[in-house]
């Protein structure tokens, strides 16, 4: 089986998570897909930010969901990597830089998403690249269903750290999982793959865990490094 590899917030471990750098950068080395964390902001604009807030690079930050885009933009965000001046990257972007690319995509809701906000984002994945090309992740099992039924052809993939009820879930619903590679064993991933369910494994950023990882036979490999595995 081809694993795919997957470039976790972009090439993270170089450039600045969740960034137009990090993703252009993860097409660049060769990555087969790129993850990012979706928010929204106070006036219903889809940007890519992983942590509850923005950080800026004099130290101040701000709530997405407090702000409005404009106000999110007026300064370069925090780069510990390279010199570019960086500002937030929107939904948007991300998509064509993986439309452009050919990649996977790995999306992560951060929170709980209302059902406009599912429709919002996944009506716009579909016009500017292709559904069958994301996978909608979520920590949140209810966002899961909820855009299952909005969306019937999606992936759909639930982030856990370990095995707990809602993989059972999985199971039965016939979504993927996408686990911490510390926590997985041979038998769930034999339970998924035996019901033509994938496996993903994060975040892989040792040449140990890389390996661990492939000798697992998942699907995907989420790393913040080591971009350098194509999909078929």
């Amino acid at each position: 089986m081809k694993t795919c590899f997957i470039a976790h917030r972009g090439y993270s471990g170089k450039y600045q998570q969740n960034t137009e750098e990090s993703f252009l950068e993860a097409v660049k080395h060769g990555s087969g897909g790129i993850e990012t964390d979706v928010r929204f902001t106070k006036d219903g604009v889809l940007i890519v930010n992983h942590n509850d807030t923005v950080e800026y690079f004099d130290g101040t930050e701000l709530v997405p969901e407090e702000s409005t885009y404009e106000e999110l933009i007026q300064k370069p965000i925090k780069n510990e990597h390279t010199d570019t001046e960086l500002y937030v990257c929107t939904f948007q972007r991300y998509l064509e830089i993986c439309r452009d690319g050919n990649m996977i995509c790995f999306i992560e809701f951060k929170g709980n998403f209302t059902d406009e906000m599912i429709n919002k984002a996944f009506t716009m994945a579909g016009e500017i690249y292709d559904l069958k090309m994301c996978s909608l992740q979520s920590f949140e099992y209810d966002n899961l269903i909820r855009t299952h039924k909005a969306f019937p052809e999606l992936q759909i993939m639930y982030t856990c750290g370990e095995r707990d009820a809602n993989v059972e879930k999985c199971l039965e619903d016939g979504f993927d999982i996408d686990m911490y590679y510390g926590n997985v064993d041979e038998k769930t991933v034999k339970d998924f793959h035996d019901k033509g369910l994938k496996v993903a494994l994060w975040t892989a950023n040792t040449k140990e865990a890389m390996e661990f990882c492939y000798s697992m036979n998942v699907d995907y490999i989420e790393s913040d490094y080591f971009a350098n595995e194509k999909c078929e």
